[in-house]
């Protein structure tokens, strides 16, 4: 078994690769059978990598085996974005007169998917608070299927006892996804602590350089093949050329999730001591609520972090206006540091009232920290605050 940083540089290696160093993309939508025979054998079988390209594509194969063996899963499927990933996951396991338990905590296209969405479709879903095990507990139903997944969630941060709320539902016979798009598989491997399915946005960390968008569900090959079909109709195939982008990202992954993880740290240090600041929500800090939690499933605490600028609304906006390193963009997990007023992203989405049940407040920011110098960062942030 190869250890991790050797599998990011060798890890997505086929049978019967050519002889170059990086891997060729294999731009093709369609592929040549050299006979009749060998036509009718790649047709009738399933994730043929050399069929058609929303079957399989040999640049989506590669990175699927690599994004696999990175969560410790057995298979993989490519999507082209987080948010094709968490669709195709959910919607092939669940069916109508299902019932889903999710949290109150989650990125807004995942809320909207399992409020309305699938109410379309007469699935039902409860959201509970993901800080509470027995918040869980209490909202199985004989209808529950299953169980989504946030941890750390976005964007504050809370986390979810995912080994906890698994063993729950896998005693009562339901799935769990968990979204590990913040931790990434560096930081945190959600199938070890006894999860179904892992979705990623692997435009963030995996990808890392802001220069895609791409998504990765990773489980069994059992269930892999109960959603097949489903990825099949709905067609959100990853591009190869995306594929490819995403396997060159991948191969730094580990290096700058460890700094992202450094540099995060030493930012909410320097946040949660300025007076500017009421209050830092990061995993990391020995003052975060569920700083014990992190510990125990996580291996890093991650480079996102949120903040509450003392102040209202037009404080935070003050602050925003004057940043000067960090970039006012929406995404994470790039080269490059980001911000974000929370209460203006997820305005479009959710109602005021919502965004507080969901713990989004007026005054909150989140970081994602890149791999700029970590002290100019704190100067940014220092100077913005004014002081």
């Amino acid at each position: 078994m190869r250890r991790r940083d050797t599998l990011l540089q060798h890890g997505d290696a086929l049978a019967g690769d050519d002889n170059s160093v990086a891997p060729p993309i294999y731009p093709s939508a369609t592929f040549r059978a050299g006979d009749a025979g060998e036509f009718a054998e790649m047709a009738s079988r399933q994730r043929h990598p050399r069929y058609y390209t929303r079957y399989g594509n040999p640049t989506l194969q590669r990175t699927a085996q690599l994004i696999a063996r990175l969560e410790g899963g057995e298979a993989a499927l490519m999507t082209s974005s987080g948010m094709g990933a968490m669709s195709l996951a959910v919607l092939s396991l669940v069916a109508s007169g299902d019932h889903v338990v999710a949290q109150t905590n989650h990125y807004m296209g995942t809320s909207r998917l399992l409020a309305e969405v699938l109410a379309r479709f007469g699935v039902r879903a409860s959201f509970v608070d993901q800080t509470d095990a027995g918040a869980f507990e209490a909202a199985f139903e004989p209808a529950t299927r299953l169980v989504v997944l946030e941890s750390p969630a976005n964007p504050t941060l809370a986390l979810t006892d995912i080994a906890a709320v698994a063993k729950m539902a896998r005693a009562r016979g339901a799935l769990t996804i968990a979204d590990n798009t913040f931790a990434s598989p560096i930081n945190q491997r959600p199938l070890e602590l006894g999860v179904d399915v892992v979705v990623h946005s692997a435009t963030k960390y995996l990808g890392g350089h802001h220069d895609l968008t791409a998504g990765a569900v990773v489980c069994s090959e059992s269930l892999v093949a109960r959603m097949w079909d489903t990825a099949i109709v709905l067609g959100g195939v990853l591009s190869p050329h995306d594929a490819w982008l995403l396997l060159r990202g991948m191969r730094t992954l580990s290096v700058r999730v460890e700094r992202a993880n450094g540099s995060a740290l030493r930012v909410a240090q320097f946040l949660e001591r300025h007076p500017g600041v009421e209050r830092v929500h990061y995993p990391g800090l020995a003052s975060h609520p569920q700083h014990a939690l992190a510990r125990a499933q996580m291996s890093g605490f991650g480079g996102v972090l949120a903040f509450q600028v003392r102040g209202g609304y037009a404080e935070t906006e003050r602050l925003m206006s004057r940043l000067q390193v960090f970039t006012q963009a929406v995404s994470l997990g790039g080269v490059e540091s980001l911000a974000a007023h929370a209460a203006v992203v997820w305005a479009g989405t959710l109602s005021d009232e919502a965004m507080l049940r969901a713990g989004i407040q007026p005054n909150l920011v989140r970081l994602a920290i890149g791999l700029e110098d970590v002290a100019d960062l704190t100067d940014d942030l220092g100077q913005a605050l004014g002081g």
